[in-house]
C-alpha cells in the first residue's frame, strides 16, 4: 500500500539546503577583489604623495593673523580646498590646504582668516588677496549652481583658489561684500 507523506515530512526534506560547492573558487574571487581595492587605495595614496612632493616648493602660510585686527563675525560652512588658480582640479596637497572640513571665515582690514576644525588655520594677508567670486565647484566640493564662495590669492610667487560654502544662504552675500571691502579699500588706500 502507498501511504503519502505527511506535512512534516515534507517540512523535514525542505529544511535541508545544497552543500557548498567551490570553496576554492568563491575564497579565490575574495582575495582577487581585496587585492583590487588594495592596489587602488595604495595607487590613490601613492598619487597624493607624489602630488605633495611636486608642491614642496610652496611656502607655509600664515595661520594667525596680526595682533589688534579686529576680525568680523564669522561665517560658519565647509572649507572645501584650495586649488590652482583656474585649475579647479588641481588641489593643493601641502600644509593641509587640500584637506576638507567644518570652518568659519572671519574678514578684517588686515585680511581673511580660515579657521578650520580638520587642519591648520590659514590667513591670508588683505595684501595677497586678489579676488572673490562665486563658482558651482572646486576639487572636492560641487554644489551647482553658484553655491561656492572662492577666494583667489597669493602665496609666495604661487596665485591660488580656495573654495568655501557658506552653510546659510546669506552669509554667501556677507562673505562677497566683506572681502570686496577689503578690495576696495586696499586699492584705495
Amino acid at each position: 500500500m502507498i501511504t503519502a507523506a505527511g506535512p512534516s515530512a515534507v517540512a523535514a526534506s525542505a529544511a535541508r539546503s545544497a552543500p557548498v560547492t567551490h570553496w576554492g573558487g568563491r575564497v579565490l574571487a575574495m582575495l582577487l577583489i581585496l587585492a583590487l581595492l588594495s592596489g587602488g587605495y595604495w595607487l590613490m595614496w601613492r598619487g597624493w604623495k607624489n602630488r605633495a612632493a611636486r608642491q614642496a616648493g610652496l611656502p607655509v602660510p600664515s595661520s594667525v593673523p596680526p595682533d589688534g585686527d579686529e576680525l568680523g563675525e564669522p561665517v560658519e560652512g565647509v572649507y572645501a580646498s584650495t586649488t590652482k588658480h583656474g585649475d579647479w582640479l588641481d588641489r593643493i596637497a601641502v600644509h593641509g590646504l587640500g584637506v576638507r572640513g567644518s570652518a568659519w571665515v572671519r574678514v578684517g582690514r588686515s585680511g581673511v582668516l580660515f579657521e578650520r576644525e580638520a587642519a591648520p588655520d590659514v590667513f591670508v594677508p588683505a595684501e595677497d588677496v586678489q579676488a572673490v567670486q562665486t563658482a558651482p565647484g572646486i576639487a572636492g566640493k560641487v554644489t551647482g549652481g553658484e553655491g561656492l564662495v572662492v577666494l583667489t590669492w597669493r602665496l609666495g610667487g604661487h596665485v591660488l583658489d580656495t573654495g568655501f560654502q557658506p552653510r546659510a544662504k546669506a552669509d554667501r552675500a556677507r562673505l562677497i561684500d566683506g572681502v570686496d571691502a577689503l578690495l576696495t579699500e586696499r586699492t584705495n588706500g
